[in-house]
């Protein structure tokens, strides 16, 4: 920006000259919301703002309720989805313990299960004291942010401001060690004094220790809780919109493009593949679809998402490698008049061979030259040289008559071309083979199995995971043609098989089904890399995150 001048401190500089620290923190949600509202309001014809976003929706909470969380800010990634048919959240502050309590300070501290157990009126809400109830009485008497630790010690401890805002800057500390064992100590001599018990200080100065292994303020967090419900709402009310706002606003997020598609289809919108007769740089809304037509897309269809919602048409910044400058000339160039061939396209947006291969590639020439091998050899054909000099005349008189291509091959194309496809999921052109080793579908899992079956899933891999937290357990995520199911790994298993499960694209597994209130996953007992399955489907695993 002109006239601004950019001078940077060390923190630490900063707290010693006493000067004021803020922290600036990027979201790309930040976009995609804003993106969102934007197309909500070309929707509507009038313009629409978060602050007409209507405050505690309860479609928007029971579509929370479900974890159908894809896409969302914060709430979106398993160990959220897993949280969330237990939290059930009903109301704005539940959101805003949600956010806070699956992080390591809360999980480590020992604070999730007694919050859910109170919360599910499993167990009784207690408080060993009037000081203890008035710092934690709004989290039923389970401390989860940073600021009910820093009450519990002025009001139970008799820490002064000075002192309780040096525990905060130690649990703050997250990244360094050893900063904490004087205020534990501290806080355990004086809440003994104060007649609590040895064991409810001790627990106390556990959860401290948690929160320095990164706890939330509730400040943050109810910051975050705001996002999270407006990009829930959006998800909820207006699927079109959300879907073309994430995908304009790439890369982000847990989900990759081929995921945030697939859930959105699932959900009733229709997407429609990228055309150079149609597409602008970014993906846009087309005309609505009737409510019958979304229905028969819904593989479980809500009456209660029969709103209209308009066909998302993908944009030609999802094509791997395309150059915006060469797509805007090309939408610049269709408001004189429409292309009649892909020589014509050529000559009027001055496009390169790279555009023109860009273009073939991800099938985006469908309308001027036909499927993609044939688009590929006729712009192949086409002499994209700058100038009348170069150019020759030549043009292709016999086109050479192309094969229709396979399913596979078309799929495999649309993953090398734009990370995703609008046609059949990879699995569902192998199902017949997974069948027969007795596989079952991630929705036949979901509807049909039982606690504790011992039953056999595959699916591309879309996530592994071990967090700090797990002591050696590997979480990953498998999906399908109808859906996704969560594998839990075992340490012992995962270092027995390592390579199968570090390596496979495809992977089965073998293992026992766990269900319990709306909490599906399986646990893992024998794996098997059936990459090879895929063939010339080149999917891999990054196309899927």
């Amino acid at each position: 920006m002109e006239n601004r001048s950019v001078v940077q401190w060390d923190k630490n500089d900063l707290d010693a000259l006493g000067l004021i620290k803020v922290d600036v923190l990027a979201l790309g949600m930040l976009t995609a919301i804003h993106r969102a509202l934007d197309l909500v309001a070309m929707k509507r014809d009038q313009p629409f703002g978060m602050q007409e976003v209507p405050a505690e929706d309860p479609a928007t909470y029971d579509m929370i309720c479900k974890a159908d969380t894809v896409g969302v800010f914060q709430i979106e990634s398993r160990a959220q989805m897993t949280m969330l048919p237990r939290m059930r959240p009903r109301c704005f502050y539940d959101l805003v313990i949600q956010v806070a309590i699956v992080r390591p300070g809360p999980i480590q501290g020992g604070m999730v299960h007694p919050y859910l157990r109170r919360r599910a009126g499993e167990e009784p809400v207690t408080y060993p004291s009037e000081e203890i109830k008035q710092a934690t009485e709004r989290t039923l008497g389970v401390p989860i942010f940073q600021e009910q630790v820093m009450q519990i010690a002025m009001l139970a401890a008799d820490f002064t401001a000075g002192e309780a805002d040096q525990l905060r800057r130690a649990m703050g500390a997250w990244r360094k060690r050893g900063g904490l064992a004087v205020h534990q100590q501290r806080l355990i001599e004086r809440m003994l004094q104060k007649g609590y018990t040895a064991e409810f200080a001790g627990q106390i100065a556990k959860q401290v220790e948690g929160f320095s292994s990164y706890g939330f303020p509730e400040s943050h967090a109810a910051s975050f809780a705001l996002l999270v419900y407006v990009s829930c709402y959006l998800k909820r009310h207006h699927p079109d919109a959300f879907l073309a706002a994430l995908l304009n606003s790439q890369p982000m997020g847990f989900y990759a493009p081929a995921q945030l598609v697939r859930d959105a289809r699932e959900h009733g919108v229709v997407v429609r593949p990228v055309d150079v007769t149609r597409s602008d740089w970014f993906s846009t809304l087309e005309e609505e679809t009737p409510a019958e037509t979304r229905a028969s897309a819904l593989p479980r269809w809500d009456a209660s998402y029969a709103t209209p919602v308009r066909a998302v048409r993908l944009g030609l910044s999802r094509i791997v490698g395309m150059r915006e400058k060469a797509a805007q000339r090309i939408v610049s160039a269709r408001q004189h008049g429409a292309f009649a061939s892909v020589e014509d396209l050529v000559k009027r947006t001055q496009l390169d061979a790279h555009d023109l291969q860009c273009l073939s590639a991800a099938d985006a020439l469908l309308t001027l030259a036909g499927r993609r091998p044939d688009a590929v050899w006729e712009a192949a054909g086409v002499d994209t040289r700058p100038t009348e000099m170069l150019r020759s005349a030549r043009t292709l008189e016999d086109p050479w008559a192309f094969q229709a291509p396979t399913e596979g091959a078309e799929v495999a194309d649309d993953y090398a071309s734009m990370g995703l496809t609008l046609r059949r999921h990879p699995l569902a052109l192998i199902r017949h083979r997974l069948s027969a080793l007795g596989v079952c579908t991630a929705e036949a899992l979901r509807t049909r199995a039982r606690d504790r079956d011992r039953v056999m899933a595959s699916g591309i891999v879309t996530h592994r995971q071990q967090p700090s937290t797990s002591k050696g357990v590997i979480f990953a995520t498998l999906e399908d043609e109808t859906g996704t199911v969560n594998i839990i790994v075992w340490p012992q298993l995962a270092q027995a098989q390592r390579s199968t499960l570090r390596q496979s694209r495809l992977l089965t597994v073998q293992g026992t089904w766990q269900s319990e209130k709306g909490v599906h996953s399986l646990v893992a007992l024998q794996l098997w890399n059936h990459t090879e399955m895929l063939g010339d489907l080149r999917v891999s695993s990054r196309d899927f995150r």
